[in-house]
């Protein structure tokens, strides 16, 4: 097999961005007419990558835009050390360990390309840039136009010189990429896209890349993924905080977001090449969709419930499954003592009679929450901290929990739900989502609260049958109600929304926002998306709601293999049996079962038969086998 050489383009390959530009933002600091000339030579560069100017052309004309000095080089360098690609920087061992067959060929300028490339390793020698001359003073005062690179077609003549033997592979994003190829200085071009495309350039490539991650896997070369993460499709829904989103970019996934839910058939048609999907509380995922989930890793719901997913499912496939339990804790607390407050005196309804023009200054069905019961059902971690903060306004606090939960501060538990209904001047339902809880609140229910109760609920809307309620407000035991949940919930912000406690006195009707602030959705989506991402990178699965927890230690020059099986007698056996006949090296090896399954970590040494791999896979009981490296 012949040798393989890279020749590799500096600016928005490399780094990120264009380095003239860069040396514009800097030069043009003060200047007042610094957006007019930025565009002016973005304009140039774009005209030159797409080959619709000559190379030598565009450089004059953006050189003659700038008066930039020694001083601007040396800004210039410190920015564009921050502005590696994300995927260089993940495969800096693959250039440092192939140094002698990289080369940077690029129309940027050696004062700032030598310097961050050496870094890499790359040898002084395989860096071919660009140089500026200087006048007296140390201002630039053109390029030197001896240099190849300053010509048109000056990449192709550059590699020639080169005079490299085997298979030489240009990875670029630029019309003079794409010619070194054209003029017979190399055998194939990549398009390479993390930070740019150029139609013109796609369109000519033999192969289009979007990180470099997906160069190495395509060319079946060492680096520092087992799978490119531009390959991992993310699918967003119900308009989950576009910090989600940009926390999965940043880690390469292609990502789309969707402001609203889909329906069953929508998704399970959606969801065939998804490898991470995000859904909120209106999202089903059900048999019919995992059917079609052929890549699908790992869900994350962005929110407390996880009675929307279909979890005996997830795990028979070994989907991971995170949910965001703590999150919002703070923001559904927050609304029920505001409700509270509210409700208990009139505010709401007088303040729609003074919208409508009527002043009616009355204390009577007006009280202070001071001294009154709050009866809480459901002491989890949004019932618990609803009893520190009612305690602190001089509430009296009692709770029900069909587990043993521990009281904080003065709380007491009852022992039964009918005696904190009878007992409660205010009750707030904080249950889970399980239908073992629809209709736990019901006429028999209501009938045995006190004349005059305060009722809450932020949970779910099954858990409240909501006829019963409606007759108790107009008989008037219930004097005022605060839902923010619903059996039948619309979809999104287009569809209407109907119910029959709409229109009643002192009923506080809000669309599931209990716990819709700024401050938790970005909690939830920073939460949320890194449980995500750390099972994608490393295989951990602590707090995950339907996979054996585990959390594990930093994978350390070694490959990790992740075997998920179904919990039966002797599968370790079997695994560590394939590992000791192939001679293969354990680095650390961890377990966690679960009733059905079991989840086992081997990190291993990087020389190793592939052949273990597909023995791993062919075990019985195997569900899912990944490698991470």
């Amino acid at each position: 097999m012949p040798e393989q050489y890279f020749i590799i383009d500096f600016d928005s390959t490399f780094i990120q961005t264009e380095g003239l530009e860069e040396l514009a933002e800097v030069v043009l600091k003060d200047n007042p007419k610094k957006e007019e000339i930025l565009e002016e030579i973005k304009k140039i560069t774009n005209l030159g990558m797409e080959g619709k100017i000559g190379f030598r052309e565009s450089l004059k004309k953006r050189l003659a835009l700038l008066k930039a000095n020694r001083t601007h080089l040396e800004k210039v360098k410190k920015v564009l050390k921050k502005k590696i690609s994300p995927s260089i920087l993940r495969n800096k061992k693959f250039l440092k360990k192939n140094k002698n067959r990289i080369y940077i060929v690029t129309g940027g300028f050696a004062e700032w390309v030598l310097p961050i490339a050496e870094k890499f390793g790359i040898q002084k020698n395989h860096i071919l840039a660009n140089t500026f001359i200087f006048n007296k003073k140390g201002e630039v005062s053109g390029f030197d136009p001896k240099n190849a690179l300053s010509e048109d077609n000056g990449k192709v003549k550059a590699v020639k010189k080169l005079k490299l033997k085997g298979e030489i592979l240009v990875i670029g994003d630029g019309i003079t990429d794409y010619q070194i190829k054209q003029m017979g200085a190399a055998s194939r071009f990549i398009a390479f896209t993390e930070n740019v495309k150029r139609e013109q350039v796609l369109k000519r490539a033999d192969q289009i890349v979007s990180s470099f991650d997906e160069f190495l896997y395509l060319h079946k070369l060492q680096g520092s993924l087992s799978y490119p993460k531009s390959k991992i499709k993310a699918l967003l829904l119900e308009n989950i905080e576009d910090s989600a989103k940009q926390a999965l970019e940043k880690e390469g996934y292609q990502v789309e977001l969707l402001k609203t839910a889909l329906d069953e058939e929508e998704l399970a048609e959606k969801i065939k090449d998804i490898s991470v999907l995000g859904i909120r509380s209106k999202t089903e995922i059900t048999g019919k969709v995992l059917a079609n989930a052929h890549m699908l890793k790992v869900v994350g719901a962005f929110c407390i419930g996880t009675n929307q997913m279909d979890l005996p499912a997830l795990t028979e496939k070994g989907i991971a499954a995170f949910n965001a339990p703590f999150q919002n804790t703070r923001s559904v607390v927050e609304l029920a003592i505001g409700e509270m407050i509210i409700l208990i005196r009139g505010v709401f309804d007088k303040s729609n009679k003074a919208h409508q023009g009527m002043w009616e200054k009355s204390a009577k069905n007006s009280n202070e929450v001071r001294g009154k019961t709050l009866g809480i059902i459901g002491y989890g971690n949004i019932g618990s901290q609803l009893s520190i903060l009612a305690e602190s306004l001089g509430i009296n606090v009692i709770y029900y929990d069909a587990l043993e939960r521990l009281p904080l501060g003065n709380a007491k538990k009852v022992k039964n739900l009918t005696e904190l209904l009878k007992i409660s001047d205010i009750i707030s339902v904080h249950v889970s989502g399980e239908k073992s809880n629809t209709n736990l609140i019901g006429e028999k229910e209501f009938s045995l609260m006190r004349d005059g109760v305060i009722f809450i609920n932020l949970s779910r809307g099954f858990i409240v049958d909501n006829t019963a309620l409606v007759k108790f407000i107009k008989s008037g035991k219930v004097r005022g109600t605060g839902l923010d949940v619903f059996p039948s919930e619309p979809k999104s912000k287009d569809e209407p929304f109907k119910s029959q406690l709409q229109n009643l006195p002192n009923v506080i009707l809000t669309p599931h926002i209990a716990g819709s602030t700024e401050e938790a959705q970005r909690e939830i989506a920073r939460y949320v998306s890194g449980k995500i991402t750390d099972f994608i990178n490393s295989g951990n699965t602590y707090l995950c709601v339907n996979l054996p927890q585990l959390q594990l230690p930093q994978q350390n020059d070694s490959h990790r293999l992740l075997h998920l099986h179904k919990n039966v007698p002797g599968v370790l056996a079997q695994i560590n049996k394939i590992f000791a006949d192939y001679k293969i090296n354990i680095n650390g090896q961890y377990l966690k079962t679960s009733d059905n399954i079991g989840y086992v970590i081997t990190d291993v040494n990087k020389k190793y038969n592939q052949d273990v791999i597909t023995q791993l896979k062919k075990i019985p009981e195997t569900i899912r086998f990944r490698v991470l490296y």
